[in-house]
């Protein structure tokens, strides 16, 4: 393995991210009725992908959902969503008996990257010391797998062991591995299938109702779905809901940047792109003429759920 590869080994800050907890004894039930995900059948002590969605199905905030019991659970998500996130699931309360917070100040996260990282199945949780360990789909580097797990303690828990590495590769490794959080930037501008979020556990199609749920299955079942989640190289720096083009249409955008983040050895930078279909097969540009290079996605697209 060369060094490049050796260096994605190690513990790394997540200061991007923050924890918003819901608790009470309709907390399991709230969220279920909010979510894209099935907390009510999520066995205590695992964790999903979910979104938050808005009537008209667009992603107001996804996290990794981890379901301490019924009573609680914690969403871990990106901070700059989480104060309006907080803001907009409070509106639903109503007379439900939950209570929602933001716990971000009574957690440590942690990412950890290659060796120290969970070699379990993505989603799966193990617990120990104060801390759950939540293992997430690995980076695809050099066609090789990066483990990626997220440590999740309480403020005085022992922080995991392992090397330091830089939140700036984490973040590298999130954009390889083509399952995101989203960010402030690209807020209420996908369905989750944009972001490819049916194809890694993100979305349940068989639980009732929630915000937005007609327009999501809709997209599945009905074939009106042009838009997916791609990986792509770029020579030039790209910023989160940055707009590209194909090469024959510098007017009209047919793609939109997730996440995006430098290569660890400076060869450019790497982005997680949501566009057409269609433009996926014609090549993607910046609209300064810079040409994108298309990468295989590190997991298949579920053709049938």
């Amino acid at each position: 393995m060369s060094s490049f590869l050796e260096s994605l080994n190690g513990v790394a800050p997540v200061p991007h991210w923050g924890v918003l907890r819901a608790s009470g004894a309709d907390a399991a039930n709230f969220l279920h009725n909010q979510l894209t995900q099935d907390v009510l059948l999520l066995p205590d002590g695992q964790a999903r992908l979910a979104a938050f969605c808005n009537a008209k199905g667009r992603v107001q905030a996804s996290f990794v959902v981890l379901k301490l019991d019924s009573e609680n659970i914690l969403l871990v998500m990106h901070q700059d969503l989480l104060p309006q996130t907080l803001k907009r699931l409070s509106m639903f309360v109503l007379r439900a008996k939950v209570k929602l917070s933001d716990a971000s100040s009574e957690f440590e996260l942690r990412g950890l990257l290659g060796h120290p990282a969970s070699p379990a199945a993505p989603w799966q949780v193990s617990a120990g010391d104060n801390a759950h360990t939540v293992a997430l789909y690995p980076a695809v580097v050099d066609g090789v797998a990066v483990a990626r797990s997220l440590w999740i303690g309480s403020a005085s828990a022992s922080p995991p062991q392992g090397q330091p590495v830089s939140s700036d590769l984490w973040h590298w490794c999130e954009v390889m591995s083509g399952v995101c959080l989203i960010g402030q930037a690209v807020y209420e501008a996908f369905v989750p299938q944009m972001l490819n979020y049916e194809s890694v556990g993100g979305v349940n199609f068989k639980k009732g109702c929630y915000p937005g749920q007609e327009v999501v299955a809709r997209s599945q079942f009905r074939g009106t779905l042009k838009r997916r989640a791609a990986l792509a190289h770029s020579p030039v720096a790209l910023l989160p809901g940055q707009e590209i083009f194909t090469p024959s249409d510098l007017a009209q955008p047919c793609a939109t940047v997730v996440l995006s983040a430098a290569r660890p050895d400076g060869q450019g930078f790497d982005a997680l792109i949501s566009g057409t279909l269609e433009s996926q097969t014609t090549g993607w540009q910046t609209q300064e003429g810079q040409a994108l290079h298309l990468m295989a996605l590190p997991y298949p697209l579920l053709q049938d759920i």
